[in-house]
């Protein structure tokens, strides 16, 4: 009976990809008197560039502000818990289509969910690119296009009245697109700024893209060079706030969502399923078996690795909010290094990247 659960399960295990986050460099002011001499230079500038809008006025007032388009590789990786409820399994036989039906809430008379879920995690990794332009000295615009992949781990705790444990494993690639926007500002060589993002990120095995909702709060001081003032190590320390978009869907051949040693124990997984139908499910459990479990089993049975299981699931981060650490160096105007780990609450984080910028686009005239 655990392994054909475990066998069921294995259908409910979905993707949670914390959003790839990132977040620009800063506008910041030369204030102490070795650097009197750059800051006097900065005031001097003539800009003669299309973005940001007000680049001349900060420049005229000394803040030394960064070249306004960027191109960013970033390297994020993450592992968070996941909260997961409203489980609903629908089957679609591919041998006997007039079987098929619409996904069926697992829950019993009383409308409690029988599926009871211990500790969850997700695991991914993507790779991005996130070219962006500072519209304004303090306003920054930016889109992220990424490829990565995700490892899933669900673990079941209980059916019904029934203690027993089992683990089910996802791993798929995940493909991202999104925007952002930033909002920057600095007091001499303290900065603060304010990042949020939104991006849909499409599983493999998900009909649909699945939006994330990302907010960035930084803190950070500066230490520029004494001969070099447009060279600078900064650091800081915020905090990051992730919310997912909560029901997915999705679909899986049984032939792809099982591994081969289901298929080689079937005989033993069918017998240890009629068992439990026949002496230890309630009539309630009959009539829900009937509408989602029995098919599944029946498909399996008669190896109809064609057929399809549908999902749905409802799922969130088990925490939204965790702090982070960070560390950027500016080698010149053009390049910049960046390191930022997650490292106080549930949710751990790990980003590098590497920053390439231009000026752009000339004034007419």
């Amino acid at each position: 009976m655990k392994k054909f659960y475990k066998i069921s399960m294995l259908l409910v295990a979905v993707f949670l990809m914390s959003a790839m986050e990132s977040h620009a460099q800063y506008t910041s002011k030369k204030v102490m008197k070795k650097h009197q001499s750059y800051e006097d230079s900065l005031k001097q500038v003539k800009y003669n560039y299309v973005f940001p809008f007000l680049g001349q006025g900060a420049y005229s007032k000394g803040f030394d502000i960064p070249y306004p388009i960027g191109f960013m590789g970033n390297f994020f990786w993450a592992d968070q818990g996941i909260l997961i409820d409203n489980l609903r399994l629908g089957f679609q036989n591919a041998y006997k289509p007039e079987n098929s039906f619409d996904l069926t809430p697992i829950v019993d008379k009383n409308g409690e969910e029988l599926l009871g879920f211990g500790e969850n995690r997700n695991t991914s990794y993507s790779i991005n690119v996130r070219p962006d332009i500072w519209i304004f000295p303090f306003l920054n615009v930016y889109g992220i296009f990424g490829y990565g992949q995700s490892h899933t781990e669900v673990n079941i705790t209980n059916l019904g009245n029934i203690p027993f444990e089992m683990q089910s494993v996802v791993d798929q690639s995940i493909t991202t697109t999104g925007f952002g926007i930033l909002a920057a500002g600095g007091i001499g060589p303290v900065w603060i700024s304010g990042d949020f993002n939104f991006t849909w990120n499409k599983p493999e095995l998900l009909d649909k893209a699945t939006r994330a909702n990302v907010m960035g709060i930084r803190i950070g001081h500066t230490f520029t060079f004494k001969k070099r003032p447009y060279r600078n190590i900064a650091i800081w320390v915020g905090a990051m706030r992730i919310k997912m978009q909560s029901e997915t869907v999705g679909a899986l051949k049984l032939s792809e969502a099982l591994p081969p040693e289901v298929w080689d124990k079937k005989d033993q997984i069918v017998n240890n399923y009629w068992d439990w139908y026949n002496n230890d499910a309630t009539e309630f459990q009959k009539k829900l078996a009937d509408k989602s479990l029995t098919p599944i089993v029946d498909a399996i049975d008669q190896r109809q690795g064609e057929s399809v299981v549908e999902y749905g699931i409802d799922k969130q981060v088990a925490q939204m909010w965790n702090m982070l650490l960070g560390t950027q160096f500016q080698l010149n105007k053009h390049w910049q290094l960046r390191f930022e780990a997650g490292i106080v609450g549930d949710r751990k984080s790990f980003l590098t990247s590497i920053n390439y910028r231009i000026l752009g686009f000339k004034k007419k005239g």
